[in-house]
């Protein structure tokens, strides 16, 4: 959202920034020439009757949102409002993999509201073809109401940002091959695969393994590292400002998830030159990595695949062409992302 909204002003629209709460480690990125605009809501739903109150002052041609519960909101505080705003709800997951894994009874009531209230915005956008096959399956919503618009995730900063110095040691010294992986630490990413992948790994080749972010995994991950004796090998740092410039400098990295959307890592470790290895799940990978032609695919939860794959990365029996990975990255440049948003715009 903020590389669109970036893009929206870069094209000399007028962009707010509305939030629920104005706050979060992105809020440093928004540029002064974008109105931050705090509702001042506890929650996504008690933004409602604020978000109303200031479409119906201000008025704005377009309101995107992403987020399902966050989209409902929006469409519910359009009709409230009585303004003429079009709406453009955004689909960021596989809905139908992220309700066998609901996280309260609001998740499991999601779809019979998205039903109710997707049909009433003027474009619902998936962030990939497999995002929008499933929504259309899952919500038995015609798939032709349903636009493909990938993620504006490559900027010209994230190359920039690439071409920093790492402040750790096992980037600085390069005694040691280091496999990256990047994510929030959650359920969808399926970190134990990855850790119980890299056990296998390090008995057969010295290497280390980094895990940028944070998440309510967080202590099991670290206990699972202490009880396969990985300590000394294993750094699970938290959130980074940049991950670019661990990317560019990985030796292999890793996706690991059991579901995803359009997995935003996997585009910018391709972007920064970085070998590929990604478990085949529901969805973006594949679509991404165009069937392989830019990465490796393994099964999901595949501890045995994602071992030989790494171990051939890591041996350098298969490495890809650099510049093709950077090529093919920018066709999630947020320029290329912004201009088919604001083609959208003119349709209606």
């Amino acid at each position: 959202m903020v590389n669109l909204a970036k893009a929206f002003a870069k094209n000399n629209f007028q962009v707010d920034m509305v939030l629920a709460q104005a706050e979060g480690p992105y809020l440093s990125q928004i540029p002064s020439d974008i109105r931050i605009v705090n509702l001042n809501a506890s929650r996504v739903a008690l933004s409602l009757f604020p978000l109303a109150k200031y479409l119906r002052k201000n008025k704005p041609f377009a309101l995107i949102s992403a987020l399902n519960h966050a989209n409902i909101i929006a469409i519910l505080a359009a009709k409230a409002s009585l303004s003429k705003t079009r709406i453009f709800v955004t689909e960021h997951s596989t809905l139908s993999r992220s309700l066998l894994h609901p996280a309260n009874f609001r998740t499991k009531l999601m779809p019979f509201f998205m039903k109710l209230f997707y049909p009433m915005a003027d474009h619902v956008i998936a962030v990939s073809n497999g995002v929008a096959d499933d929504l259309s399956k899952t919500l038995n919503f015609s798939r032709s109401k349903i636009e493909v618009i990938y993620n504006p995730i490559v900027t010209d900063d994230l190359f920039q940002k690439a071409n920093e110095e790492v402040d750790h040691p096992w980037f600085k010294n390069k005694q040691h091959p280091v496999i990256l992986a990047v994510g929030r630490l959650t359920e969808a990413k399926d970190y134990p695969t990855l850790i119980k992948a890299f056990y296998h790994v390090r008995k057969q080749k010295e290497a280390k393994l980094v895990i940028l972010g944070d998440g309510e995994k967080r202590e099991e991950l670290l206990n699972l590292v202490k009880d396969m004796g990985l300590e000394q090998d294993v750094d699970i740092i938290g959130f980074v400002q940049n991950p670019y410039a661990y990317m560019k400098r990985c030796s292999v990295f890793v996706l690991s998830s059991k579901w995803e959307g359009l997995p935003t890592v996997l585009v910018e470790a391709l972007a920064c030159g970085a070998n590929i290895v990604a478990t085949d799940c529901p969805s973006g990978p594949r679509e991404i990595l165009k069937n392989g032609k830019y990465g490796y695919l393994v099964p999901v939860g595949d501890v045995e695949g994602l071992v030989d794959v790494v171990l051939r990365c890591l041996s350098q029996s298969i490495n890809l062409n650099k510049e093709k990975l950077i090529t093919r990255s920018n066709d999630f440049h947020v320029e290329k992302i912004a201009r088919e948003y604001i083609d959208l715009f003119h349709l209606l």
